[in-house]
């Protein structure tokens, strides 16, 4: 918020108070300005990147168990298979657990990478490690040390849709707790942090903060393209020996652009979806947040988030899986299948994801404690090769058995394809140029 000196609550501008009239440039995306966002898309020190690629991180906060999801073990002792069974996929010799039948129908279209690995139980650790590629933040030190692929893929690529945040979490960005967490910038800035919906897209009122004017302002007598170059006009007068002026630039009229123009509100009018499509993705929160993602990849969002909590089960891991799994099945599997439907699916990157695993054999509380020591990922789309499982865990599901993954390699996949170069690298809080991925390898069997 811009701040002026000397009283700002006298009225200007046929009535707008030149506090509100600076507001309008100024309204803030998830604790952010509009211009600030809008700014960081044009970041003339960065090399942009030339792709039509967007991505979806669908995150599963808390740490999902790979046995009952991507991974099942029907061949090993009960203690260890858990207690559900499998379902075969639409390719040959490739199973998933028995509640992923919507997976099932659009396996050729993702591929299920069963042997990645961090080797940590720390949430926190975990997190970070998966969504920066770096170890870094612990339960210790829970800030970010480094910054989010979301952050990384909108500074190297800025935005798609001018009109149109570069990256957006639906319906928050949390993780483990912390918000933005390490969904963010850190060190590039928050002005790389994702702008969140909030809010709940099932809910019948579903509207996104800060596509509303202030106040007594409205559309209709902000839409005046003429009466507005008046009122800053005027404003310039006022103000132009107080040096505010130069904070009314370019960005912040397209933030204004943004908020009274159509691109925004028909991007994320989830309402005026139809009916069909929203029963498809299914009526709940998970299902609602992949479809608003899908609207925004499809009106030009480069990077989205959706955040599906609740996956740190260590007691009654059955009725877990049967609570949680049927809704993230049902928005994941119709995802890909809608996106492929539209045309969008060899341009949009999926990435289904946690911190970690969950552990081998089945506790004393018939849950499943943290195991960081093999986990699954499915990633598709984008020109990735789908249909079939990279690497393999071993018979119980307690260490990678084939070609280990590490987080920084399914980073540098997803880098590979939008053509980032990995040897990038940007200045952190002590001005030390840090690349941005560690050592990670783009996975071959998928390029």
């Amino acid at each position: 918020m811009l701040t002026i000196k000397g009283s700002n609550s006298y009225r200007k501008c046929d009535g707008f108070s030149r506090r509100n009239f600076l507001r309008i440039g100024t309204l803030g995306l998830g604790g952010l300005a509009l211009s600030d966002l809008l700014r960081a898309g044009a970041d003339e020190s960065t090399s942009r990147m030339t792709s039509n690629k967007s991505v979806i991180i669908y995150w599963l906060d808390g740490g999902p168990t790979h046995i009952e999801t991507y991974d099942p073990k029907p061949d090993a002792p009960s203690e260890y298979r858990g207690p559900l069974g499998v379902t075969q996929t639409k390719v040959p010799g490739i199973q998933l657990s028995e509640l992923l039948v919507e997976h099932a129908k659009v396996m050729d279209k993702f591929s299920v990478i069963r042997s990645m690995h961090h080797d940590n139980g720390d949430h926190f650790a975990a997190a970070h490690w998966m969504l920066t590629g770096f170890h870094g933040s612990n339960a210790a030190n829970r800030d970010p040390q480094y910054p989010s692929v979301g952050s990384i893929v909108s500074k190297t690529t800025g935005a798609k849709n001018p009109n149109l945040p570069a990256y957006v979490a639906v319906p928050h960005a949390s993780t483990v707790g912390i918000n933005p967490g390490y969904n963010s910038g850190a060190y590039l800035g928050s002005t790389y942090d994702p702008f969140q919906t909030t809010g709940d897209p099932n809910a019948a009122n579903f509207q996104v903060r800060n596509l509303n004017l202030p106040n007594d302002m409205t559309i209709e007598r902000m839409s005046d393209r003429n009466s507005l170059l008046t009122k800053f006009n005027r404003l310039r007068r006022d103000v132009d020996q107080s040096g505010v002026v130069d904070s009314l630039d370019r960005f912040n009229i397209e933030a204004m652009e943004l908020v009274t123009g159509e691109s925004a509100r028909r991007a994320f009018d989830i309402n005026s979806e139809d009916p069909k499509t929203r029963d498809r993705y299914g009526r709940n929160t998970y299902g609602q947040s992949a479809l608003l993602a899908r609207r925004l990849v499809e009106a030009g969002v480069r990077f989205v988030t959706i955040h599906n909590g609740g996956w740190d089960h260590h007691s009654n891991i059955e009725a877990g899986m049967k609570s949680r799994l049927p809704s993230m099945d049902q928005s994941i599997g119709t995802l890909i299948e809608d996106l492929s439907q539209r045309g969008l699916l060899d341009d949009t990157i999926i990435c289904v994801m946690g911190e970690f695993g969950r552990t081998p054999r089945v506790n004393g509380g018939a849950g499943r404690d943290h195991w960081g020591n093999v986990m699954s990922v499915l990633l598709g789309g984008g020109g990735l090769k789908g249909g079939q499982a990279v690497g393999a865990s071993n018979s119980k599901g307690e260490y990678p058995a084939e070609d280990p993954v590490m987080p920084a390699d399914v980073l540098a996949t997803i880098y590979h394809a939008f053509g980032i170069n990995t040897d990038t690298a940007f200045l952190n809080h002590a001005g030390r140029p840090i690349p941005i991925n560690n050592s990670g390898k783009p996975i071959r069997q998928l390029a």
